[in-house]
């Protein structure tokens, strides 16, 4: 148990047991201004992991919920590695500003050096936040809105396979194996457990706010889950489908389970939400059909800087030393020299020789997974070139084939 003064009496942090849940829940809901109820209790305990989680109490009083579920996560032309996917962060209302959230992350950040685990993610419920523990922006996600029937240009091939809805029962077994075949394929993407599948279709009446259940588009190399959104007006309906996930083993089939979602009878629009670089926008006969509205997605931490630039491929061979400026983990600060070969394989080794690039740790979690170029955080004051011609071969060497993509909330 880790003590931290405030007041009178000393805000304390301690890891959970099963029997934590209930209050865990209860606060995480209120600090989301949601009532607590039974439908959320039963969704928080599908990935609940008490060794992993970690709550802070003033006295006896449960305040603040913070948790590390354990997944794996596609790192840029190498396998999946380990993450801490960071979740379930909550501080009760009239608890803000007494360093509830610090103590918590902190916590975080040491179990994960202990474990030896080297990265962490998350996403943000606040854009602002995360930062300042070490964590940068390292995939977007593009909320991509289009009218019912919009057409594909004459070129785009579209698997004639027909495409089923299915009852969630019969789907499951189906999508879960189209998953297990391409989710290791793109920087960002995350392996899916049982309890993480059972997370993320979970379906609760609180979930759907006045949408459906989830409905299943199956193809046979392809699939989709969405809701619709029913709207009848006085010139006809104009529902919504707000499609959930989506995932294909080819491109044909990419463009049949697109064609099935546009061609829904009784729907004004379809709302998608697609990583950065999806060929979509590039299939329509009219681009413009497209409104698109980029946010934040998946922002990465890294724990170990040495392990975790070792668990991922680099695109150019490169010889440089960073200096990794990291107030929260003292183990990561100072000169490290990265040497990746021609196979993109690379050693990181503590050095004392001068450094090429100067950078911070969040910056570093930006440029981790290949979304963000080195290049561009410089541009915002972010990397500071200390040898001419350095920060250009950098840039290029973090860079991947594809763009990162991570639309997996958890």
């Amino acid at each position: 148990m880790v003590e931290t003064p405030h007041g009178d009496e000393p805000l304390t942090i301690r890891t959970l047991t099963d029997a934590d849940l209930p209050a865990f829940s209860e606060v995480l809901a209120s600090a989301f201004l949601i009532d607590p109820s039974e439908e959320f209790l039963v969704e928080e305990r599908t990935v609940f992991e008490p060794s992993r989680s970690h709550a802070v109490f003033d006295g006896g009083t449960m305040i603040g919920t913070g948790q590390l579920l354990s997944r794996r996560v596609v790192l840029p032309g190498g396998g999946p590695a380990p993450a801490g996917a960071v979740t379930s962060i909550g501080v009760a209302p009239g608890q803000r500003r007494r360093g509830v959230l610090s103590l918590i992350m902190r916590a975080q950040l040491e179990l994960l050096h202990e474990a030896g685990e080297s990265l962490a993610i998350l996403w943000a419920s606040e854009g602002g936040i995360y930062g300042r523990f070490g964590y940068g922006l390292g995939t977007q996600v593009t909320r991509v809105a289009l009218p019912r029937g919009a057409r594909f240009r004459r070129d785009v091939a579209v698997d004639p396979a027909p495409v089923r809805e299915l009852p969630r029962e019969r789907a499951l077994p189906l999508i879960r194996d189209l998953y297990d075949q391409v989710w290791h394929t793109r920087a960002g993407h995350l392996d899916r457990t049982g309890a993480a599948w059972e997370y993320h279709l979970f379906d609760g009446q609180e979930r759907r706010h006045g949408q459906t259940g989830y409905r299943f588009a199956v193809h046979p190399q392809a699939y989709a889950v969405y809701r619709a959104k029913p709207d009848w007006q006085e010139r006809g309906p104009r529902s919504t489908v707000n499609v959930h996930t989506l995932a294909a083993t080819t491109p044909a089939a990419y463009a049949a389970i697109l064609r099935y979602l546009l061609d829904i009878d009784l729907v004004g629009e379809v709302v998608l939400r697609l990583g950065a670089d999806e060929p979509l926008v590039h299939m329509l006969a009219d681009p413009r059909a497209a409104v698109r509205t980029t946010v934040d997605g998946l922002w990465v931490r890294l724990v170990e800087v040495d392990r975790a630039l070792m668990a991922r491929r680099f695109l150019v061979p490169l010889d440089l030393v960073l200096e990794v400026g990291d107030e929260l983990c003292p183990w990561n600060a100072g000169r490290w020299r990265l040497a990746a070969g021609p196979d993109g394989r690379a050693e990181v080794t503590r050095t004392d020789a001068p450094a090429d690039l100067a950078l911070d740790v969040s910056t570093l979690g930006a440029a981790f997974l290949g979304g963000t170029r080195l290049s561009t955080l410089a541009g915002a004051g972010r990397v500071r070139e200390c040898r001419p011609g350095a920060l250009a071969r950098a840039s290029l060497a973090f860079l991947h084939d594809e763009e990162p993509s991570c639309l997996e909330l958890f």
